[in-house]
């Protein structure tokens, strides 16, 4: 008996939602905040930080993030996608390393950000990507995110977009 009652009101595993072979988020991720430390053209070192909260009732573990450059005037600035990280947390405050995989597709201006070991509900991930500079002219650039849930063929969902200002430094 107080095993059948230990089994009942154990929670449930997380199973992602699937329809018709597709797999989605019950409650999707809805929004990403990006933060750079490094803001000036030509800037080198720079690291664009990307930040996610997956909730709790999300009803998918989290596979991956889509990056793609919307506008911006300076379209030519590279990404590093092998000096690609995660972390559990947001800048300035780290938490466990993540896995990741990431390409960049330069005529797309998309990095795809994989999880190896897809990340699971109920926490806030940071993906920080890194271009060899900051691009060479200043401007507003921004960038479409969406999340990737993990399972047989995602249907991503949009996390809207991330705004990074690139100023031209005035040295009079």
């Amino acid at each position: 008996m107080g095993l059948a009652l230990l089994a009942l009101l154990a929670p449930a595993p997380l199973r992602a939602l699937e329809l018709r072979g597709s797999t989605y988020f019950t409650r999707p991720p809805w929004k990403v905040d990006l933060v750079s430390y490094y803001t000036t053209v030509s800037q080198p070192a720079a690291e664009y930080y990307f930040s996610v909260e997956l909730a709790a009732d999300a009803g998918a573990s989290l596979g991956g993030l889509t990056v793609r450059q919307t506008r911006g005037v300076d379209t030519h600035f590279p990404f590093s996608p092998e000096r690609t990280r995660a972390f559990v947390g947001r800048p300035r405050r780290e938490g466990a390393a993540i896995a990741v995989e990431a390409s960049f597709d330069p005529g797309k201006r998309e990095v795809q950000v994989t999880f190896p070991e897809p990340v699971a509900p109920g926490q806030t991930i940071t993906v920080m990507l890194k271009p060899w500079a900051n691009p060479s002219m200043s401007d507003t650039y921004m960038f479409q995110v969406q999340a990737i849930p993990a399972g047989p063929q995602p249907t991503p969902s949009s996390l809207g977009f991330a705004t990074l200002r690139i100023y031209q430094p005035d040295w009079r």
